[in-house]
């Protein structure tokens, strides 16, 4: 059960500064097929997903939510999934003017939606428009079909062509996510992808490392995939023509021209809070004396069940003082411009002292660069990111 505000404000052992800016994250949980490689909280419908039923939950899990974030502004909205694109642009547009009739959204809020390429959510994407979404996030992984095949997605090389069309033309920026390594992948079937996706002049890209995470069919049946060397050779690949177009590497993954940068991401990656609902939607609030990680209830019927009944949220845990450190750097150190150090007392409430010896070991293995102000990761810790990160983590007990 959701505790009160009051337990949150309590006094503590850490002073932080102003709340960080704050996201709203909503979580859609259904698919049409769970891909074989997939981790996230996704579910297969079995006939029509419970839409209105869902959305009465989602509302009642932001209002029992409300007390949190009191007075404060949304920054950026994102509804992932799952795929969101499967609810009509109806619902939608109810869920919008739900959060907006509850929470105050500043003035040109990002609204990103998720969405699949296949044909029939590719007709819904000007309807989306109309409901307010303000970008689009296509998980297109790949245009070729063997590869799509291979990796278990429902659509094809046509269908995700077709769906970055429609994109350009109703959304003024967009996003296209592409996946490499893939099962059977080399340089020549890379390049192919990355000549179409490039083709269309996509103002932001996200590029992910085809990886077996436990829990998944590919764990239990894994294919074979290219070798560390070719995979990073394929990364190598990618920076350099991203940087050939003009899309600016800001992140360790996503690329973007000037002006597209994904302000909700941008936002976690500066250890920024963001409210979650929707079925094991996670979320990070900051309060002046203790930073807090929720939960909500993952299996989707029984998360409807309890939003329903204002118990929305499964845990609710204070981050532990020794592990703020790590928290922090696993998000900030995958930015390219690194951080500012005062972001680190801002946020944390904790003292430079607390980081000086791992910041002093990275700097010694050349993993980063740093100034009285800033710290930035090198080539070589873009490299060895989780390195870089793991230095950071609490001392085992």
């Amino acid at each position: 059960m959701s505790a009160g505000v009051e337990h949150f404000l309590r006094p503590g052992t850490l002073q932080l500064g102003a709340p960080p800016p704050l996201a709203l994250y909503v979580h859609l949980p259904w698919c049409l097929k769970k891909c074989p490689y997939c981790d996230f909280n996704s579910h297969e419908a079995v006939g029509a997903a419970p839409e209105a039923k869902y959305l009465d939950a989602l509302r009642a899990d932001l209002e029992s939510a409300l007390p949190l974030v009191w007075g404060r502004r949304v920054h950026s909205v994102f509804i992932g999934g799952g795929t969101p694109s499967l609810f009509a642009p109806e619902s939608i547009d109810r869920l919008l003017a739900d959060i907006r009739a509850r929470l105050v959204l500043e003035p040109g809020c990002e609204v990103t939606l998720e969405a699949n390429p296949g044909t029939f959510e590719r007709e819904r994407f000007r309807a989306f428009r109309a409901a307010g979404v303000t970008r689009l996030s296509i998980g297109v992984q790949s245009f070729d079909d063997a590869a799509l095949k291979r990796i278990g997605r429902v659509h094809d090389g046509a269908q995700a062509r077709a769906a970055v069309e429609e994109a350009a033309d109703a959304f003024e920026t967009f996003n296209l996510d592409l996946m490499y390594a893939l099962p059977g992948q080399d340089m020549a079937a890379l390049d192919r992808d990355l000549d179409t996706a490039l083709g269309y002049a996509p103002p932001h890209l996200s590029i992910y490392h085809l990886t077996l995470e436990p829990n998944t069919l590919f764990a239990t049946r894994p294919p074979v995939l290219p070798d560390d060397d070719l995979a990073s050779d394929m990364l190598d690949r990618i920076v350099e023509r991203t940087g050939d177009v003009g899309l600016q590497r800001y992140e360790v993954s996503a690329f973007a021209r000037p002006g597209h940068r994904c302000v909700h991401n941008l936002n976690y990656w500066a250890f920024g809070d963001y409210l979650g609902i929707g079925a094991g939607a996670h979320g990070k609030l900051s309060f002046p004396h203790r930073v807090l990680r929720q939960v909500k209830w993952r299996e989707p019927a029984r998360y409807m069940a309890e939003a329903l009944a204002g118990r929305a949220a499964s845990n609710e845990d204070e981050v532990a003082r020794a592990q703020l450190p790590f928290e922090f750097m696993l998000n900030t150190l995958r930015l390219r411009a690194g951080f500012e150090l005062q972001l680190f007392r801002e946020r944390t409430g904790l003292p430079l002292s607390s980081i000086e010896p791992a910041l002093a070991e990275a700097e010694r293995r050349g993993l980063i660069q740093r100034d009285d102000v800033r710290v930035v990761p090198t080539v070589r810790g873009f490299d060895f990111l989780s390195d870089l990160q793991a230095l950071f983590l609490p001392p085992a007990r």
